[in-house]
């Protein structure tokens, strides 16, 4: 499964989204505020999650978190550069 597609699906059981399916989120659109709409509990819970899947550290650097959770497409990449680095 194409990374994008699993991160997507792992939001969505993550945040429990019962109204989402993958195809309702837009790769490169914001994850929070005005895209997907989600907020600082979401992050903390996604944050949770993609260290649980993925066995990766995130940084305690809240501003560089931000650059790598803004969008599906920022995210598959920092998840990748984890996962490959």
């Amino acid at each position: 499964m194409e990374l994008n597609a699993e991160i997507k699906n792992l939001i969505i059981e993550a945040l429990q989204l019962e109204d989402i399916t993958p195809d309702d989120i837009i790769d490169d659109e914001p994850l929070f505020g005005d895209g997907l709409g989600l907020d600082s509990i979401d992050a903390l819970e996604l944050g949770m999650a993609i260290k649980r899947k993925y066995k990766i550290t995130l940084s305690s650097n809240k501003e560089e978190n931000k650059k790598y959770f803004y969008s599906i497409n920022t995210l598959s990449d920092f998840v990748r550069s984890k996962i490959n680095g």
